[in-house]
């Protein structure tokens, strides 16, 4: 045997050594990749009717949406129709009422001042102001 035959022998046995320790990892590499194809295949057989069922639920919450819509609509008309209706009342029946009021304070005032004999009682007349005027400046003073 010359050297060039032990240089091969040598680096023949040291290739078999290094395939033995490769082999292992390799093995498992392929289990992993057999993993790996079964979990996409398990993923996509899952998919299908996880997107099927989200399509349903979208489906069914803008229906409901649709439903909330058509309430906040009729809700807003009504609050239209009773702020007119409110407007209507106000106009036909709260100026003829504050005329009426004002025609009756006349009216008191007048009999006041016709059974006072037509004397001006400054007494009664400041009586309430000065009250207001009291309680403003409580109020200032409050503040």
């Amino acid at each position: 045997m010359d050297i060039g035959q032990v240089a091969g022998l040598i680096a023949a046995i040291a290739f078999a050594i290094l395939a033995g320790f490769l082999i292992y990892p390799l093995i498992r590499l392929g289990r992993l990749f057999d993993q790996i194809a079964d979990t996409v295949r398990q993923t996509g057989s899952h998919a299908i009717p996880a997107i099927d069922e989200s399509t349903t639920t979208v489906r069914q919450v803008n229906k409901s949406l649709e439903d909330i819509n058509r309430i906040s609509a009729a809700a807003s008309t009504t609050a239209d129709n009773v702020g007119a209706l409110t407007d209507l009342y106000g106009s036909m029946l709260g100026k003829p009422l504050i005329k009426l009021a004002a025609a009756l304070y006349a009216i008191r005032v007048t009999f006041q001042s016709f059974f006072n004999g037509g004397k001006n009682n400054s007494d009664a007349n400041n009586a309430p102001s000065q009250t207001a005027q009291a309680a403003g400046k409580e109020r200032v003073r409050e503040v």
